[in-house]
């Protein structure tokens, strides 16, 4: 099959690609604005494949978006396109609001409008790829909200209760999907998942902040007292699962994938000074004597954990790393790939030297960390 991937030069969106062309033999089309989250460095080992194509397109042009279905005729699209980081939302909400609202759906009117003309044609192999085309939303588990008990799990059910304006635009772009469902009958399958972490991830997310952080002997910031629960899910898990989902997934339902993890933010940072500590041990010191407590973020939610047992038995998915193996292997990438983050701190990687404080300030200053 024929997928185009929205977001397809981001964190998740590219661990997606890189999947499905080392382990399927299915056709990429990845489209992406290439903002400053969008990195082609990522996709070097897959980017000479004949099964893929990259468009640098905005999915809120909806001429770019009508053009590009017309030209790749994809059965399906996955659509992860999306400002995502929490901090850069409460600084400036508008781009959220552009991207993951106004942005999917002008992505829904072109999908409908694509899948329309495919139901509409007298040819049986656009009316096969008119039955199985599908509408793929890559959504968080953070539309939820957080949850007041320990034994608490977030379900395919959970009423929606978002905290921050990233959040909210995430659920409103969730409900805009499923009302294209529900008016106009275009197939969707929507997925919400929990905090992804490991290879090519961008240096403002927690973890490899405090990776280059400690690397570099600079503070390990952590908000408020780091008590803060979330589910991790290594990203390559999570690849596998919505590609999983785009293919064998019911059509109109919601799966929430986990990574059956749950660790609060301070313990998820001793775990990668420990790490480094037993690989690349400091002059002096231990890298624990950098975390320094920083104001807590507003509205930060406490607690997030998602029950992941429809997409298992539904679909037989289960992650396969566990928190400390995902965490080994995303050390060993860090240390092993220094040139990308050094192009990534640098701003090279977007032919431009923007430096780790103009990509964002709190990074270095106050700890700009992720939900």
């Amino acid at each position: 099959m024929k997928l185009m991937i929205t977001g397809g030069a981001g964190f998740i969106g590219g661990a997606v690609v890189r999947t499905l062309i080392n382990e399927t033999d299915h056709q990429v089309v990845n489209v992406d604005k290439l903002t400053y989250a969008g990195n082609l460095e990522s996709l070097a080992e897959v980017s000479a494949s004949d099964r893929y194509h990259f468009v640098q397109a905005d999915i809120a042009d909806a001429e770019a978006m009508a053009h590009i279905l017309a030209q790749h005729q994809p059965d399906k699209i996955m659509h992860l396109a999306a400002e995502s980081h929490v901090d850069r939302s409460i600084d400036g909400p508008a781009d959220f609001i552009q991207t993951n609202i106004v942005g999917t759906y002008t992505l829904l009117e072109a999908a409908r409008h694509y899948w329309q003309s495919l139901n509409q044609s007298a040819s049986p192999e656009a009316l096969q790829k008119a039955q199985q085309f599908r509408f793929h939303h890559v959504s968080t588990d953070e539309v939820y909200g957080d949850l007041a008990h320990t034994d608490d799990l977030f379900t395919e059910s959970t009423p929606y209760a978002p905290s921050s304006p990233y959040s909210a635009s995430k659920a409103s772009s969730d409900h805009l999907v499923r009302a294209w469902y529900r008016t106009f009958g275009l197939p969707v399958v929507l997925t919400n998942c929990s905090n992804n972490y490991g290879p090519y991830h961008f240096p403002e997310k927690l973890i490899p902040l405090m990776i280059l952080n400690a690397l570099s002997g600079k503070p390990l910031p952590v908000y408020g007292d780091g008590q803060q629960i979330r589910d991790w899910l290594y990203v390559e898990d999570h690849a596998r699962a919505l590609i999983k989902v785009s293919l064998d997934g019911h059509t109109g339902d919601t799966y929430n994938i986990g990574g059956h993890n749950e660790k609060t933010n301070l313990d998820v940072v001793y775990t990668l000074c420990d790490l480094l500590q037993a690989r690349v041990p400091p002059a002096s010191g231990h890298y624990r004597d950098l975390i320094t407590f920083v104001p807590d973020r507003p509205g930060h939610d406490l607690r997030y954990a998602i029950d992941a047992r429809k997409i298992q038995r539904e679909l037989g998915w289960t992650p396969s790393e566990t928190f400390e193996t995902g965490m080994a292997k995303t050390v060993d990438w860090f240390l092993t790939h220094t040139q990308w983050c050094q192009n990534v701190l640098d701003g090279s990687y977007r032919g431009e030297r923007l430096g780790l404080q103009g990509l964002h300030s709190a990074v270095q200053d106050s700890g700009a960390l992720p939900s």
